[in-house]
């Protein structure tokens, strides 16, 4: 899969339906609405209409089906015909499911998705989780053949009609800023230490025209980064902060997203074991995803201010490794009693959102992360825990991850109850709860928070992707299409506009948020 490249199109056209295998894919309702017309120059002369009919009226998804068409060249696929109502009705996750295990093989393929104009972003996102980039098998590198797979979209419904090509270019934005974000959490960190991914920043960056700020090392130190820093010193790698900012002209809002970006996770002095460790070279995925949301956000064009923050180390073993009891000073001014040195991302996050809002004056600062195990407890593999000051916008992320197809689900959030986990004897906190059966990703999240002050007027949103950051041994590039439809409203794109949640009109439910902070996006 390493070497395929996508190519989003407009409609089910007639190139080469002798030499590409295709699979066409959806859920039956729609399949049914399909006329032959509209599939026949894919499919004939090797599947005749009956044929057609005849594999349609076979399919009973439960949850889902398929059927081979005609050999290997040609296959229908079924998605669920209904879901519930915590799952997008995109059915995102049997999307790539399907296509894994039912696209045809062949250098030149075809997938031939069929939907209503409203899944389409899900779907191509969908899509776009099914071939990852990464891979060091050797046979890959002998057969460096660039291989393709068109999809292409049969829309179904009302506004039926073919995609435009502003819609097309944003798909293959958002198709870029997933695989990115999938192949950067699957890289290990022989190859993907801080320098690495500060590159991969560098790179995007420059294809943005932005240059970004790098604070780095014993400057951390120096500048009051306690979090970064303390977590990362030990590390052969120095730890970083990176920033980058778009500022367009007319913005009315200052945007911050802030991703956890640890490059792996030893655990610290407070070690995993040889069971728990293997896969910590996906505890960068928020920072990933963060990457690869604002490049896509930035070149569909970006009406606010946003800020990427990159919160970089490896939580390593070594002579100047933190210790248990160690205290730290944060940038936020809170010092913090260490009783648990795998419970770090947390303190990088801190360093992070503080610095979002003292410095760059955010209205509005999300954090992503694959903060706490206990996520995949407490909202399970599909769904990311989302933790926020504002009930507006636990109901916006919710509502965009069934648009987009990465699921989100609501955490407690009540700091009066849960904060006092981290009561500490001889500084302002710990960094670990002292029962870890109390909301223990509600707690983390917290954390975070605190930082930035539960009483701050802006909005505040944690979103905990631990366990849909993967799929099995493989990234799945969560957080991407998140972020892009969260935030759909700030941009001049149509189709992220259509998979926004948030209305231009809709306020946030506190009064006495100044009007600036008010709005949403």
């Amino acid at each position: 899969m390493a070497n395929v490249w996508l190519e989003f199109k407009a409609s089910a056209g007639d190139a080469d339906p002798q030499t590409r295998p295709v699979l066409v894919l959806g859920q039956i309702p729609h399949l049914h609405r399909v006329p032959w017309s509209e599939l026949k120059g894919k499919l004939h002369p090797r599947v005749t209409e009956e044929a057609w009919q005849t594999a349609l009226n076979s399919l009973s998804p439960n949850p889902t089906d398929s059927c081979p068409l005609y050999l290997n060249f040609a296959t229908v696929a079924a998605l669920p015909s209904r879901v519930s109502r915590h799952n997008s009705p995109s059915a995102a996750h049997f999307v790539s499911r399907l296509i894994r295990n039912c696209l045809p093989g062949g250098a030149h393929r075809c997938i031939l998705m069929v939907c209503e104009r409203s899944e389409v972003f899900a779907s191509a996102c969908a899509v776009s989780r099914a071939f990852p980039l990464f891979t060091r098998r050797s046979s890959a590198s002998r057969r460096a053949e660039k291989k393709t797979v068109a999809v292409e979209f049969l829309l179904t419904g009302q506004n039926n009609g073919p995609l435009d090509t502003s819609t097309l270019k944003c798909l293959e934005s958002a198709s870029e800023g997933v695989r990115l974000a999938a192949r950067i959490v699957d890289t290990p960190c022989n190859e993907m230490n801080t320098d690495h991914f500060i590159e991969e920043i560098k790179a995007v960056a420059k294809d943005l025209g932005i240059i970004p700020t790098i604070i780095r090392g014993e400057e951390l130190k120096d500048k009051g980064f306690g979090g970064i820093y303390g977590v990362g010193k030990a590390a052969e790698n120095p730890p970083a902060l990176v920033i980058v900012s778009h500022t367009p002209a007319g913005a009315t809002q200052t945007i911050a997203w802030v991703g956890k970006g640890i490059v792996y996770d030893t655990g610290g002095l407070s070690i995993k074991g040889k069971t728990t460790m293997p896969g910590m070279k996906r505890d960068c995925g928020g920072a990933a995803a963060v990457l690869g949301a604002f490049k896509a956000a930035v070149n569909q064009g970006f009406k606010d201010n946003l800020h990427a923050l990159f919160c970089l180390a490896e939580n390593s073993v070594g002579p100047k490794a933190t210790r248990p009891d160690d205290i730290h000073l944060l940038y936020s001014g809170k010092t913090v009693e260490i009783n648990n040195t795998d419970a770090e991302g947390r303190l990088v996050l801190a360093d992070g959102v503080s610095y979002a809002c003292k410095d760059l004056g955010a209205d509005i600062i999300l954090d992503m992360a694959t903060l706490t195990g206990a996520q995949g407890i407490a909202t399970g593999k599909y769904h990311a825990a989302v933790l926020t000051n504002s009930e507006e916008w636990e109901a916006a992320c919710v509502k965009a991850g069934r648009k987009c197809g990465d699921l989100v689900h609501p955490l407690v959030y009540c700091p009066e109850l849960h904060f006092n986990e981290f009561s500490s004897a001889v500084a302002d906190m710990k960094n670990s709860v002292a029962d870890r059966e109390n909301a223990q990703s509600s707690c983390a999240g917290l954390f975070i928070a605190s930082h930035i002050g539960f009483d701050w007027p802006g909005v505040w949103v944690h979103v905990d992707i631990a366990s849909p950051v993967h799929a099995g041994e493989r990234a799945t590039g969560f957080g991407v299409a998140l972020l892009l439809s969260l935030f759909g409203r700030a941009s001049e794109d149509p189709l992220l506009n259509l998979v926004s949640p948030l209305g231009e009109d809709d306020v946030m439910d506190t009064p006495e948020r100044d009007s600036k902070r008010r709005r949403l996006v």
